[in-house]
């Protein structure tokens, strides 16, 4: 369902972004006011690979999962897109069409911006240019920085640094313990996994080994962080 007005908390999560906070206000207001706002339920897809750039995409509410096919036709989670997040610039910059799917994970919302909007919002502000620029750099040094992970870490430090940055995007304080941190974001082992470039039953034998330390918390609605000290320590001695 189509809902033209962000909520408070849609609305801050934009605001706050680490990247759009940074713009400058005559900027922020330029992209916001031309941009229009679409929510998705669960599973729904927000863009296919394939299809032409229409819209520059930032996450308001919930996560964006971005995924491929393989050969079998197994669906592999590549990322997933947290709120503050802007994405399908690359796209629109270079002319090609989206490499990508990308589905809502949870109740997801949407903010869009016409490829018409971005180019001329461009042409209007010059800082834009230099702005998405940095973020280009950024997500490259991310990039590089997952392939080096990949290629020296053991799964045991890739699974703390990912569980680190999901508490950091999405960990709500337990109501029972203020020092335990509940991951929001509803995630399976095997898209877990997917995350890291391992097997389901390697990702689950080391969660079992971090709960048996009581890093962590296995429930059946998700993961709760019960050291975040530790579990950044198990992060850093492998590193």
């Amino acid at each position: 369902m189509d809902d033209p007005i962000l909520t408070i908390d849609e609305r801050e999560a934009i605001n706050n972004g680490r990247w759009f906070s940074s713009l400058s206000p005559s900027l922020r207001h330029d992209i916001l006011r031309c941009a229009w706002v679409k929510r998705y339920k669960d599973g729904e897809l927000i863009a296919a690979r394939g299809d032409p750039p229409e819209q520059w995409i930032a996450c308001a509410k919930g996560a964006v999962r971005v995924s491929s096919t393989s050969v079998s036709g197994k669906q592999v989670t590549l990322t997933y897109v947290e709120p503050g997040i802007w994405f399908g610039d690359v796209a629109i910059f270079d002319g090609d069409r989206r490499t990508h799917d990308a589905y809502a994970h949870g109740d997801t919302t949407i903010l869009n911006v016409s490829k018409a909007d971005f180019k001329r919002i461009l042409s209007q502000h010059t800082e834009l240019y230099e702005a998405l620029l940095r973020l280009q750099a950024r997500r490259i040094r991310q990039l590089f920085g997952l392939v080096e992970d990949l290629n020296t870490l053991p799964l045991r430090a890739r699974l703390a640094k990912q569980l680190t940055h999901l508490v950091r995007s999405y960990g709500v304080s337990s109501l029972s313990d203020a020092s335990e941190m509940r991951i929001g974001l509803q995630l399976a082992q095997e898209e877990l996994a997917q995350l890291l470039g391992a097997s389901r039953q390697r990702v689950n034998q080391e969660l079992k080994a971090m709960e048996r330390e009581g890093v962590i918390r296995i429930e059946p609605g998700g993961l709760v962080v019960r050291d975040q000290q530790t579990l950044m320590r198990i992060a850093e001695a492998e590193d």
